[in-house]
């Protein structure tokens, strides 16, 4: 008989775990990638902030289960969900004698007036994305990955959007840039690389309540078939 039979092999655990990104002001009133983290209350790493998320359900898909998780956590219900990647390193779960868990992580990103409205308590708290403390298994080593993505990804996508409201202006979509990046953008650098895109176009209305020349307003065009979000 072949000790693959005669083993005791223990199945992994599937979990599915969602970081969710939204722009808050900071203290200085400019905007800042934010994560909401839930405090453990059982091993391994009670205690520990972690990222929103639990077992995956025999009778879920995969986004279902991540939807259903953070609506139960936090109350977020997030305009963008996109699967981000597997983590299942043999020791994430807290050592050898630890339960084995495989995690699929989806990332989210959500607008500032649902981020107001998500569960804030003891056990749910906001951080800013690049200054967290050590988090529970390695969901410091997740954010990170997900950052990147974030960063790449605003590159070349219209992802940028779904972070403001239906209309906006090109400062206030530097902003985001700008919050997501990292990093200051020149503000006529950054009109003639957006006009150049075709990704914006005149709504014909300027912002109302400005002390000066209101500026114009734009949406996002449609997006056309082949084209990436």
């Amino acid at each position: 008989m072949s000790s693959w039979a005669t083993s005791s092999i223990e199945t992994p655990t599937l979990a599915v775990s969602t970081v969710i990104f939204a722009l808050r002001p900071n203290g200085d009133g400019c905007l800042q990638l934010a994560t909401p983290l839930v405090r453990r209350i059982r091993a391994p790493f009670e205690g520990q902030w972690a990222l929103p998320g639990g077992p995956l359900n025999t009778d879920e898909d995969l986004a279902t289960s991540a939807s259903h998780t953070l609506r139960d956590t936090t109350r977020l219900e997030p305009r963008y969900l996109e699967q981000l990647y597997a983590f299942g390193s043999v020791d994430r779960a807290g050592g050898k004698l630890a339960e084995r868990v495989v995690s699929i992580v989806y990332w989210a990103l959500v607008g500032a007036d649902e981020a107001d409205r998500a569960i804030q308590s003891e056990n749910v708290q906001w951080f800013w994305a690049d200054e967290l403390p050590t988090l529970a298994f390695d969901h410091n080593q997740i954010i990170e990955y997900a950052l990147g993505r974030l960063r790449n990804k605003i590159e070349y996508s219209r992802i940028a959007h779904v972070f403001l409201s239906e209309t906006f202006t090109l400062a206030q979509l530097r902003e985001v840039y700008e919050a997501v990046l990292g990093r200051e953008l020149d503000p006529g650098n950054f009109r003639r690389m957006v006009e150049s895109t075709g990704t914006v176009e005149e709504t014909g209305e300027r912002l109302a309540g400005t002390r000066h020349r209101p500026p114009k307003l734009y949406r996002a065009t449609t997006i056309t078939a082949g084209e990436t979000k």
